[in-house]
């Protein structure tokens, strides 16, 4: 059954017992035609069925037992507190959803990209409620750990998630709705957790997704705004350092966004290592470079080093435990470049074919298509500009001399999971 039909039965029907009752059907055809290895009778909406499918693979939850939660310790929660870009975006979160959420006897929480709760605010019988869960500050809300549940799902759907009564994958959980979104970091694309309302299931008003996706967007909004505000301040303090220098030199923020070059065209952004320190290092569209500490960033004196050398090593690791990234290693050191979704199934599929794919092939392999090789040349020319030394063409491959390595999660169905990519569904097929 598609997304569309369950939605509007959730909303249209007037009796939510009825409602409740049938995804409850549906809950139990689903686990039953699993258990025997058959088709289901019903089927749950396409994003509850892939989520089923993965905790199904992963074993550890019982639908029938809660999980015993393991809370993070104080210490440890107020760390991930201070550290989370997040707390910056508490004020945006609390006036678009608190009075909503009061109103109609729900709670807000707020996790880190880990599925860590940190924040969670809201009716004080509905925390009474979740407390009883587990459902509590420090809680871990993984897929893995308490099965199919807005927050979850979102994690690693990637996009905002309604999970209503018995489309939750644990029974004690089904007198629960949830709408969750992920917010990430404007600067990079990287997932830094998700905002979420949960409340019982009666509660919740059809529109309370759209809410939690808007204020979302706004949280995001105030994070880009925050970061032009700091751009705005070093590219003010890096004019008169570059205006003194000959040659070719950018200034960068310590994330790598450009805010003044000489000698050079200005790209938006540069791949710095994970921990840049000052000295000679090796950037994947200049070569051998020279970083020196600006107030704020870093400046980028580019030239080769004596002796520079090009990269030696790739890690691509889409095991999930975070966004997918590449990580380049030379003998001037490391950097890391996290992936968007698209390039992340382009980096897989030339990885497990280290002969090469030409674009027809590459095209068959991410659409089912071979015509669309002018999709899949637009996003390789998008991939050099950051990764000119390690990927090679005619065919497209990663570069001689370069070694590959290929992290996998530890189940298959766990490969990327938003990808329809026929290449990566087959992976996940074994």
């Amino acid at each position: 059954m598609s997304d569309r039909p369950i939605d509007g039965a959730i909303w249209s029907d007037r009796d939510v017992r009825a409602t409740t009752r049938r995804l409850a059907t549906v809950h139990e055809a689903a686990l039953a035609g699993e258990a025997t290895g058959g088709a289901p009778l019903a089927a749950p909406r396409a994003v509850i069925g892939e989520s089923w499918r993965r905790v199904l693979v992963s074993g550890g939850v019982d639908p029938d037992r809660d999980s015993p939660q393991t809370l993070l310790s104080v210490a440890e929660l107020e760390h991930r507190r201070q550290v989370s870009q997040l707390a910056a975006v508490l004020p945006v979160l609390h006036e678009g959803l608190l009075p909503a959420a009061d109103a109609a006897q729900q709670i807000m929480v707020v996790t880190d990209a880990e599925g860590r709760v940190l924040w969670r605010e809201g009716s004080a019988p509905v925390r009474r409620m979740a407390d009883r869960l587990g459902f509590d500050k420090g809680a871990d809300w993984r897929e893995g750990v308490v099965g199919t549940n807005a927050i979850g799902t979102a994690l690693v759907a990637r996009r905002p998630i309604l999970v209503h009564s018995a489309e939750h994958f644990v029974r004690s959980h089904h007198q629960w709705t949830c709408a969750a979104a992920p917010l990430h970091d404007p600067r990079d694309g990287r997932l830094l957790g998700t905002v979420d309302l949960s409340g019982p299931a009666p509660s919740f008003h059809p529109t309370t997704l759209s809410l939690v996706s808007a204020v979302a967007r706004l949280a995001e909004g105030e994070l880009r705004s925050r970061h032009q505000l700091s751009l705005e301040r070093l590219r003010s303090s890096a004019a008169p350092v570059l205006a003194r220098l000959g040659g070719r030199a950018l200034a960068v923020d310590p994330n790598g966004w450009v805010v003044g070059v000489t000698g050079l065209t200005p790209p938006d952004r540069v791949a710095l290592p994970k921990v840049p320190q000052a000295g000679p290092l090796w950037l994947p569209r200049y070569g051998g470079c020279a970083l020196e500490p600006l107030p704020g960033g870093w400046l980028i004196r580019v030239g080769r080093q004596e002796g520079d050398v090009g990269p030696s090593r790739v890690l691509l690791d889409v095991s999930g435990r975070d966004g997918p990234t590449l990580t380049v290693s030379g003998p001037a050191g490391s950097w890391a470049h996290e992936l968007t979704p698209r390039h992340a199934e382009l980096l897989f599929v030339l990885a497990a074919h280290p002969q090469g794919r030409s674009a027809a092939e590459l095209a068959r392999d991410l659409f089912g298509d071979e015509s669309r090789t002018v999709t899949v040349r637009a996003e390789l020319s998008r991939l050099r500009r950051h990764l000119a030394s390690v990927l090679a063409h005619r065919p497209y491959r990663f570069a001689d001399g370069v070694e590959v390595e290929l992290r996998l999660p530890a189940a298959r169905a766990h490969l990327l999971p938003q990808s329809s990519a026929p290449a990566v569904a087959a992976a996940r097929r074994g």
